[in-house]
């Protein structure tokens, strides 16, 4: 039953987009009155401070209450994140890994705090949110499969950015390779799926959807970049303007670089799978056939990518072609390893979409199917119950 009452939510969801309208404001008005804030700025770093204290037992002082802003725990946390950045910042795939193990791959894994960072605070929003909307609705709760979509994004993602893949991703670039197809066709379409427009719409408050959700999703920016043209060339136009451009060869030396290509590449990936879901409310709500020629349209380019590097007769990139290191395949060699991962197993995850697609388009003419058939029933009764004698 919370399953058909939020797929009737999402539903209801789409309705302004469909006709320009603002009645989604009605959604979720039985909401309760107070809702439980947030820590700000302030208290967040000061109970990530006391952590410490708190993961060896010790109970917090003052019954939980806020400690002192600036006292030492403050003070060495941010230090020791201080630490963690400045150096990657220089030695950033500087240097030749050594050569992985069978243990290695269970403890190489980097240390990236705005990944880190990044993924607590939205884990720790969209759980926030999920409850939010339970309690608000406990008949019509969130549907656990969406928050099992976003949580196994975000573990794609953390795997993708801070396992033996990003700690040797400076050493192969077929690693690299999969690092990027993990992110973009792993990743995002996961987060996706867990709707987390549709969450954020549920759990807010009638005034705050009015006043700036609803506002911001009919803007003129959003409509323009998720148009489904917009967001196709996006995403064709990072992964051969990134791969073939001196920003590549840059931020193999450089974490900020780095950094910048992976946030450039999840926005992209975003923009693109959000059309093809279409789970949450979108300005473009496109039909299941042209979800799947907009899927299907992506495989050529990105065919054409992986044999470049494939076919290609010398390494593009400087930094693998001088990096010293004693063990694994050539440098060429490498590059087309990656270049037939990415042709090879790139198309695949395109072909599986196109499956997921169709099968979702059997599903929804199903479901068309049952409820015509259900409203011509009802007024087959109506018909026989007025022509009855009175």
């Amino acid at each position: 039953m919370a399953a058909q009452a939020h797929a009737r939510l999402s539903d209801h969801a789409c309705e302004p987009f469909r006709n320009r309208s603002y009645r989604w404001q009605s959604l979720c008005e039985s909401r309760k009155p107070k809702d439980r804030r947030g820590l700000d700025t302030r208290q967040f770093l000061v109970r990530a401070g006391s952590c410490a204290r708190l993961g060896q037992g010790e109970r917090p002082r003052n019954g939980g209450a806020e400690t002192k802003f600036g006292n030492w725990q403050i003070r060495a946390s941010l230090i020791a994140l201080a630490a963690a950045l400045l150096p990657s910042v220089a030695s950033a795939h500087g240097a030749s890994s050594p050569e992985p193990t069978l243990t290695s791959l269970f403890t190489a894994w980097e240390f990236e705090p705005f990944v880190i960072a990044g993924a607590l605070i939205a884990g720790w929003a969209y759980f926030a949110a999920v409850r939010s909307v339970n309690r608000a609705h406990p008949l019509a709760q969130f549907p656990r499969k969406r928050s099992t979509f976003f949580f196994s994004g975000l573990a794609v993602l953390l795997v993708a950015t801070l396992s033996p893949i990003a700690a040797y991703d400076g050493d192969l670039l077929s690693v690299h390779m999969w690092q990027h197809m993990l992110i973009t066709l792993g990743a995002a379409p996961l987060l996706l799926l867990g709707t987390p427009i549709t969450l954020i719409l549920r759990a807010s408050t009638p005034q705050t959807r009015k006043r700036v959700l609803l506002p911001v999703l009919h803007s003129r920016i959003v409509k323009a970049i998720t148009f489904p043209v917009v967001a196709w060339v996006f995403l064709a136009g990072t992964m051969w303007i990134s791969h073939f451009s001196p920003l590549y060869n840059a931020s193999l030396d450089n974490a900020w670089l780095h950094r910048f290509e992976h946030a450039w590449y999840i926005v992209a990936a975003l923009l693109f799978w959000w059309q093809v879901i279409g789970a949450d409310p979108t300005p473009w709500r496109m039909s299941h056939p042209v979800r799947m020629f907009y899927v299907f349209l992506q495989m050529p380019q990105n065919s054409f990518l992986g044999l470049a590097f494939y076919s290609s007769g010398h390494v593009l990139y400087k930094h693998y072609a001088t990096l010293e290191r004693a063990w694994g395949p050539s440098p060429l060699t490498d590059q087309q390893f990656a270049g037939g991962s990415m042709w090879v197993f790139g198309d695949l995850f395109f072909f599986v979409a196109l499956v997921c697609l169709a099968l979702g388009w059997i599903r929804h003419e199903e479901r068309r199917t049952k409820v015509i058939d259900a409203a011509l029933e009802r007024e087959r009764d109506l018909k026989a119950r007025a022509a009855e004698p009175a």
